[in-house]
């Protein structure tokens, strides 16, 4: 079945073309839902919900662009929809920090350990570093899909880096201890 054939049948919400469409796409946006997510449980939950989204709008796509880009967008709107309504970007002091750069060599950081720091940053500094720095989103672009300004937005990306560049220093301070 072709990719518009698979696109009508879920239209009409054919189970098994959604089941398809699922098994096609689930790992790509699995992968952004882990990244908009504090752990994997909630990733999962962010998949589910992206997925009923995709399956209630499908009706919507008209095929001008990829489904793939349509449905990461849906998955990182799914996201960011559990935070904004959580109210995490209500933020006091929208100082600018000193822009932070992050030096990582390949052969000391594993992917699984970059995830984890980034996961454990607070959700706000979090979301505005993958959609910046990952999803390529501009400042407004954010300022926009998380309602707070881009002086909020450009403040909460120098947090996250500065929290970032000080576990990566913990992390490569603690490998070159344990090689002496």
């Amino acid at each position: 079945m072709s990719l518009d054939q698979l696109i009508e049948q879920c239209k009409k919400n054919d189970a098994q073309a959604q089941s398809q469409l699922y098994k096609l796409y689930a790992s790509k946006l699995f992968s952004i839902c882990l990244k908009y997510s504090r752990n994997y449980a909630e990733a999962e939950d962010n998949l589910q919900d992206a997925y009923i989204t995709i399956f209630k709008k499908i009706h919507q796509f008209k095929s001008q662009g990829s489904l793939e880009g349509w449905m990461k967008r849906i998955t990182i709107n799914t996201a960011l929809q559990r935070y904004r309504s959580a109210g995490v970007f209500s933020i006091v002091n929208e100082e600018q920090i000193e822009d932070v750069s992050v030096e990582v060599e390949d052969n000391q950081m594993s992917l699984d350990f970059l995830l984890n720091i980034i996961q454990e940053l607070p959700d706000r500094y979090r979301l505005v570093f993958n959609l910046y720095a990952l999803d390529d989103y501009s400042h407004k672009e954010i300022a926009d899909m998380l309602a707070i300004s881009t002086g909020t937005s450009k403040s909460n990306l120098a947090r996250a880096r500065l929290i970032l560049k000080d576990k990566i220093e913990e992390h490569k301070a603690s490998l070159n201890s344990q090689s002496l």
